[in-house]
């Protein structure tokens, strides 16, 4: 019988940031054991070489010291021991993100891919972790919330947990402080919410909203064979937004802003984008953590592993997360339709989408997405925003071309049956294998023309198919998003294709669009506004500056750059029709009507 690896992770010092791991290794590698630390995290594709943040690191053996030698930027050698192995190591914890580590006096959070060191070769060895309080007086009333199965622990208490494998203990976050419970349940699995938040909102809301939702997503893919228990951890800062996904959990940062106030009875815009958060991330226990791509089973966490399906399993992910808020009644079609108006703006708006295909965004997610720039407008596209309109197409056309007895739906649970039952990793042409053989349909124009290519998907004629009519316009200002009509009052500005924004104090411009009049006048990113015409120019006022002018005209635009002063001219332009809203078509056929509410559920609401 093997020994299982003792794995204690304790806040010896949460002013400075500080947790002390340590790993006991009971049959070490007669020839030296090694040990590494993770250079990415699962779900977020960026190496983050979560060694860097070891203070110091140490073996021992019977109580006397081993020899531990650094053989690659996040790897360590021990020498060999008679007896049972203990790896110490002190980590810096300041990265209040969902993919890291934090901690202070008022906190702690961590995921296990930033600090737990791995046993290379006995990955496959149970683990049991000693979550350990920090010293007095700190964490005197702290609690621990995490999904991993409790050993020797009270409910949301520290204490010793167990984990099957180094893959699921690093799967597991963890919160530890003080933070409010909500719990609930859906189809019925238990399910809760820890809220870390310094402020006050309707937590009965929150359940009650999340039951729905969950319930929904269970009944559409069904109830993985595993799925026992799920934990939402979600920290709450002051404009903060971000989500990771886990097995049974996820990681969520949001903003105050964005939780719901008690009594309040309307569904807000912020709202309803953190709901749309935790749809995502909840999709994902599906789509990623146990159907994923070929190459990422199992995950390889020393190096980049490059695939060309994360517009599958994000793209797609974006398409059902709002998708499932209609259809699960937590808001109305009209407002669904608002979202994928902003989602249809964003993308044709950017002219990278002409340059780099979503299959080549997915393999280049590590060195372009994820190191985003000035100019990745430009040059790339949204494996997310421009993956989540291809699954609105693919969805389309397979219930256009099939009379409506195919959608998507119906690939997504055959990928279920045979990549996520089973395990077995998605190959790079999956999706369009099944995609075909579910429906019986030639797809590979399809794929070729939006997938691995750069065409612009046919949306305004596909959504007719459904009864929905696709509008474009000018953007009113440069805080148009797209979604809405304009108001009639609306004075669309020239377009001068640059945004400006605040830095500090200044204001600097920071994309620059290709072939914009900005970019043929010289302005660059990073340039100083100072002045148009001779008036001072602010990222504020920028919109009715220029609505002072009209196409044609030749303005002068005065910025610093690197602290030289420059006079260029600008030719303006008129505004583009770059912004998108969807609407009910009132005179659609009876099939049209029938497909649209099969395709939002049949819980679509009046458009009023």
């Amino acid at each position: 019988m093997t020994v299982a690896h003792q794995y204690s992770i304790e806040p010896v010092n949460p002013a400075a940031h500080n947790y002390e791991v340590t790993v006991t290794v009971a049959e070490p590698d007669p020839a030296g054991q090694a040990f590494f630390i993770p250079a990415w995290v699962p779900g977020s594709y960026l190496v983050r070489d979560f060694a860097r943040q070891v203070i110091e690191i140490r073996a021992e053996s019977a109580g006397e010291p081993v020899e531990l030698v650094k053989t690659e930027k996040s790897t360590w050698q021990a020498a060999p021991s008679d007896g049972p192995l203990r790896l110490v190591a002190r980590i810096h914890a300041n990265d209040l993100s969902v993919r890291g580590a934090h901690l202070d006096m008022t906190h702690g959070f961590f995921d296990g891919a930033a600090v737990f060191p791995s046993v290379v070769d006995q990955e496959d060895r149970e683990c049991e972790l000693d979550i350990r309080p920090p010293p007095a007086p700190v964490g005197s009333d702290w609690r621990v919330a995490t999904s991993m199965r409790p050993e020797r622990a009270e409910r949301y208490g520290f204490g010793s947990y167990r984990a099957m494998d180094y893959a699921e203990l690093i799967d597991h976050p963890v919160e530890m402080g003080q933070f409010l419970i909500g719990e609930f349940e859906a189809a019925g699995i238990p399910h809760a919410i820890a809220v870390t938040a310094h402020t006050r909102f309707d937590m009965a809301r929150i359940c009650h909203d999340l039951a729905l939702l969950c319930e929904a997503q269970l009944a559409f893919l069904g109830r993985p064979a595993d799925l026992d228990r799920y934990l939402f951890l979600l920290t709450v800062t002051e404009g903060g937004y971000g989500g990771l996904e886990h097995r049974w959990s996820s990681s969520l940062i949001g903003s105050r802003r964005d939780l719901p106030q008690r009594k309040a009875t309307k569904t807000s815009d912020d709202y309803r984008k953190f709901l749309g958060l935790c749809s995502h991330e909840y999709f994902h226990l599906w789509n990623v953590k146990r159907m994923k791509p070929e190459r990422f089973t199992p995950y390889k966490l020393q190096s980049e592993v490059h695939t060309g399906l994360l517009w599958v399993f994000e793209g797609i992910t974006s398409y059902y997360d709002d998708l499932f808020l209609v259809r699960s009644g937590l808001i109305t079609s009209k407002s669904y339709f608002e979202l994928l108006g902003k989602t249809i703006t964003r993308v044709l708006r950017g002219s990278g989408r002409f340059l780099q295909s979503v299959e080549e965004s997915s393999f280049d997610a590590w060195t372009r997405f994820y190191k985003q720039d000035a100019n990745s407008p430009n040059a790339i596209v949204s494996y997310y925003a421009k993956g989540s309109l291809i699954a609105l197409a693919l969805d389309m056309t397979l219930r256009k071309e099939s009379g409506g007895r195919f959608s998507l739906d119906d690939v997504m649970r055959e990928a279920w049956a045979q990549y996520g039952e089973t395990g077995i990793g998605m190959p790079e042409r999956g999706l369009e294998t099944i995609a075909r053989s579910v429906t019986g349909l030639e797809l590979a124009d399809f794929f070729e023309r939006y997938v691995r290519g750069t065409g612009d998907i046919p949306l305004q004629g596909l959504l007719r198919t459904v009864g929905v009519h696709l509008h474009e316009r000018p953007a009113s200002d440069s805080k148009d998003l797209g979604g809405k009509a304009a108001s009639e009052e609306a004075v669309p500005p020239p377009w001068l294709g640059a945004t400006l924004a605040r830095d500090g104090t200044e204001s600097r411009f920071r994309v620059v669009h290709t072939d914009s009049p900005a970019e043929k006048a010289g302005i660059a990113p990073g340039d100083e506004a100072v002045a148009l015409d001779g008036l001072r120019l602010t990222a504020d006022n920028l919109d009715a500056r220029l609505r002072d002018y009209h196409a044609g005209d030749t303005v002068k635009f005065t910025v610093f750059r690197d602290h030289r002063l420059l006079n260029l001219k600008v030719r303006l332009v008129k505004p583009r029709d770059d912004t998108y809203y969807l609407t009910v078509d009132d005179e659609a056929d009876a099939d049209a009507e029938r497909e649209r509410l099969s395709w939002l559920g049949a819980s679509e609401q009046p458009q009023s």
